[in-house]
C-alpha cells in the first residue's frame, strides 16, 4: 500500500505532520509513504529526529492552501499546492489512499473535483468515530452536505455501515436516523421521508435516535444532514472538554477530593483517552474513488499517525469497492 500525506495542511503542520508519518512507520510494514509539500523543509524535518527511510518519498509542492481561501478557487489556481499534489496522486492510482489535516473545503472540493464521486454516488459524505458508552460510533454526515435528500441519507446509511463493517469490524451494523422523536412519524419533512426510504434500504436500519441516545452505544452508524451533524459534532467535542475541566475543578476544590483524585487517577486517565479525538484519527469522506481521511486541523503527530493507520485500514477493507458494490445492489 501507498498512503499520501499532505504535509503542509492543519494548524501544526509541517513539524507534527512529519513526525506522525515516522511514527506510523512502525504500526506495520506493508505500506509506504508519499510527503507531499516542500521537499527541503520535509527533508531537513526527518533531518532532525533522525529518520531515514526507503519507505518514504517525497513530492515536491512549493504552494500551500490555507484555511481562509475559498476552496474551489485554490484547487483549481494552486496546481502546485501540498493538497493538490496529493489528491492527484490518489487520483492517478500512484497511492491507494489520502491523509489531510488541512483546509477542510478544500479537501472536499478537491476531492471531488479530482478524485472523483464513485459512479452512483449522488454526496460524499464525511463520518467521524465518535466514542459511546458501549463502543464505536460512525456519524455520517457531520459537514459535508448542509442541504441533503431523503436519498442522499439513504446512500449515507450504506456507505457507514460499509466502513464499519469492513474497517471496523462489526457484522450488521445497527444504523439510527437522528430524529427529535423515536417513532416513524415525527421529524421534519426530511427526517420522515428519510424514514421510509431507510426501512426500504439492504441495511440494518434500527429506527430514529434522539439525541439523549447518541452516545448510548445502542446505534453504530447514525444519519443525518450535515447541519445537524455538526452541531453533535462541536457539542460533543465541548461537551467532552467541559466536563473534563468541570470534573478536575471539583477535584481540587478541598483536601480530602484531592485525596480521591489521586486514588482514582488511573481511572479518570482511561476516560480521558476514550474521549481524545486523537485515539480515533480523523473522518473517512466517504463516496470518492479512494481512500481519504481528513485529519482534525489541529492534529498532534499522534493523531496523524493514527490517521494513516485508519487510512491503512480503510485500503485493507477495500472500503471503495464494497461501496460500489452496495450502492449498485441498493439501486437495483
Amino acid at each position: 500500500m501507498k498512503i499520501v500525506v499532505d504535509v503542509f495542511g492543519g494548524d501544526n503542520a509541517p513539524d507534527a505532520l512529519i513526525e506522525g508519518c515516522v511514527r506510523a512507520l512502525s504500526f506495520s510494514d506493508d505500506f509506504s509513504l508519499i510527503l507531499t509539500g516542500d521537499e527541503s523543509t520535509i527533508m531537513n524535518g526527518l533531518k532532525e529526529i533522525g529518520h531515514f527511510s526507503d519507505r518514504i518519498e517525497i513530492v515536491h509542492a512549493p504552494d500551500v492552501i490555507g484555511c481562509d481561501e475559498v476552496p474551489t478557487v485554490a484547487i483549481r489556481q494552486k496546481k502546485n499546492s501540498s493538497l493538490v499534489k496529493a489528491l492527484n496522486t490518489l487520483a492517478s492510482g500512484e497511492a491507494d489512499a489520502f491523509v489531510s489535516a488541512g483546509s477542510t473545503g478544500a479537501v472536499l472540493a478537491g476531492a471531488t473535483l479530482l478524485v472523483k464521486r464513485i459512479r452512483g454516488i449522488k454526496r460524499p459524505a464525511l463520518a467521524p468515530i465518535l466514542p459511546t458508552v458501549k463502543g464505536p460510533l460512525l456519524l455520517i454526515d457531520c459537514g459535508a452536505n448542509i442541504d441533503c435528500k431523503p436519498d442522499y441519507l439513504q446512500q449515507f446509511a450504506i456507505m457507514g455501515s460499509v466502513y464499519m463493517e469492513q474497517v471496523m469490524g462489526i457484522k450488521n451494523p445497527r444504523v439510527g436516523l437522528i430524529n427529535n422523536g423515536a417513532e416513524a412519524e415525527k421529524g421534519n419533512e426530511l427526517t420522515k421521508a428519510a424514514y421510509g426510504f431507510l426501512t426500504e434500504t439492504p441495511v440494518n436500519f434500527t429506527g430514529n435516535c434522539e439525541a439523549r441516545d447518541i452516545l448510548t452505544g445502542d446505534f453504530d452508524v447514525l444519519v443525518c444532514d450535515g447541519f445537524v451533524g455538526n452541531v453533535v459534532l462541536k457539542y460533543t467535542e465541548g461537551v467532552a472538554s467541559s466536563l473534563l475541566s468541570m470534573l478536575k475543578a471539583e477535584l481540587m476544590s478541598d483536601p480530602r477530593s484531592k485525596i480521591g483524585a489521586a486514588i482514582s487517577k488511573p481511572a479518570f486517565s482511561r476516560f480521558k483517552k476514550r474521549m481524545d479525538y486523537t485515539e480515533y484519527g480523523g473522518a473517512p469522506l466517504l463516496g470518492i474513488n479512494g481512500g481519504i481521511i481528513k485529519a482534525h486541523g489541529s492534529s498532534n503527530a499522534k493523531a496523524i499517525s493514527v490517521a494513516i493507520r485508519q487510512a491503512c485500514d480503510y485500503v485493507r477493507g477495500n472500503v471503495t469497492s464494497m461501496i460500489k458494490d452496495s450502492i449498485g445492489i441498493a439501486c437495483e
